[in-house]
């Protein structure tokens, strides 16, 4: 069963490793940073909004689309990944999570 994807449950695992499956094998991610939005009084309030970024290897490059994430502790999920920038670390991804909290819709 997986976790609920909260910018909590995700700063719980920062520098801890996410295997990303696809067709062909997979390759491992590392979370990062974990950054929230606090809303501004002029949006609508009850929203949870935060980005979660992750390290990854400089091969294979992995193009923006939904990829299904494999986690020891929250399971397995599904996420769009954006790649952001490559360094000599390989290339950088962001997961960016905004919906209402259960209950403030």
């Amino acid at each position: 069963m997986s976790a609920t994807l909260t910018e909590e449950e995700f700063s719980k695992h920062v520098n801890t490793t996410f295997h990303v499956k696809f067709t062909d094998g997979q390759i491992d991610l590392v979370l990062d940073e974990v950054k929230g939005y606090r809303n501004k009084a002029v949006e609508r309030q009850g929203m949870e909004r935060f980005s979660a970024y992750f390290q990854g290897p400089s091969q294979p490059h992995l193009p923006q689309r939904v990829y299904l994430l494999d986690h020891d502790q929250m399971g397995e999920f599904e996420i769009f990944l954006v790649p952001l920038s490559q360094s000599e670390l390989g290339f950088r991804y962001e997961a960016v999570f905004n919906y209402f909290k259960a209950g403030e819709e």
